[in-house]
């Protein structure tokens, strides 16, 4: 099994008020069966990858939908 680490930060930042395009994204990566860690920067879940990559996708469409001007995304292999 291939596990992954995702990594987000999606814009514009409101510090303390995440907004909806952020919380959109953060539903997706839930709505995937992944577990978030939100930090002050950024947003953080592992799992396995093809769980990852689906959830990136979701997240990426959801959150533009919610406002978002931009996301960068890190995917990293964990295993």
């Amino acid at each position: 099994m291939t596990t992954a680490r995702v990594e987000i930060l999606v814009e514009p930042f409101r510090e303390n008020d995440p907004g909806p395009h952020v919380t959109a994204a953060v539903d997706a990566l839930e709505a995937a069966g992944l577990t978030t860690d939100m930090g002050p920067f950024a947003t953080t879940a592992t799992g396995e990858l093809d769980q990852v990559l689906g959830a990136v996708t979701a997240l990426l469409r959801e959150s533009f939908e919610a406002g978002a001007d931009a996301i960068q995304v890190r995917v990293e292999r964990t295993d």
